[in-house]
């Protein structure tokens, strides 16, 4: 069993609405002196996989296909 951990976020230059959002709410509940808030997505996958290779292939794979819309999206996979 492998256990990941896939981290998904904007690139940079893209706009986040929600994190300008965020930013703005944490402002107003007064947690002064945050520069910028970008948000993010994680997800936590196990893999019923011994071979580690395979598996780092696979979660790519994952994230190319439907996890992350490269487009847009960086992501990032550790593997435990």
């Amino acid at each position: 069993m492998i256990k990941a951990r896939v981290t998904v976020t904007l690139k940079n230059g893209v706009l986040d609405p929600q994190g300008k959002a965020i930013e703005h709410a944490l402002d107003g509940l007064g947690f002064a002196g945050v520069g910028s808030v970008r948000q993010g997505k994680v997800f936590d996958i196990e893999i019923d996989n011994a071979d580690r290779a395979k598996a780092e292939a696979d979660l790519k794979a994952m994230c190319d296909r439907l996890l992350a819309n490269t487009v847009i999206e960086n992501y990032t996979v550790a593997i435990d």
